[in-house]
């Protein structure tokens, strides 16, 4: 159940400390990837934007809030700083910075600007590999068309 918070000394009750490390950590709700919630103005926040505005100041339009001590249910201000969404998916484990670390295709072509297609969505794929696939698709419809031929 998420417990409605009327002030700031509500907020702090779901803070624990661990003498480990200096990170405050968010003792109630989390959503299904970590991040504290709670309800506040008849809606569901996450605590860590929460305590940032309330502590730091509002949240530039289109920033995320990244935390550096990589730490979801932290919600010490001092280890958020708004970031853009690739900045963000940059520094932490994420697919995407797996992907963008990436110098070869899975075939083994190397990525360089002139064997890289950019697809929609951001993603990149391998030129040579996209030209033997069509080289591919070509052949097997040539057969087919071959099998038809002789079949009727």
């Amino acid at each position: 159940m998420v417990m409605p918070m009327n002030d700031i000394n509500d907020f702090t009750r779901f803070i624990d400390i661990k003498e480990s490390d200096d990170c405050l950590y968010w003792n109630g709700r989390l959503s299904y990837n970590g991040y504290g919630l709670f309800c506040y103005n008849r809606g569901i926040v996450r605590a860590h934007r929460y305590i940032y505005e309330y502590c730091v100041g509002e949240i530039p339009k289109g920033l995320d809030i990244d935390h550096l001590c990589r730490n979801r249910n932290c919600v010490n201000p001092l280890h958020m700083e708004p970031v853009t969404r690739r900045e963000n998916l940059m520094r932490g484990n994420t697919l995407a910075k797996d992907n963008s670390l990436k110098t070869h295709c899975p075939k083994g072509h190397e990525y360089t600007p002139e064997n890289i297609r950019a697809q929609s969505g951001g993603w990149r794929s391998c030129r040579l590999c996209s030209i033997s696939l069509r080289r591919e698709h070509r052949r097997v419809a040539r057969l087919a068309t071959d099998v038809l031929k002789v079949v009727q």
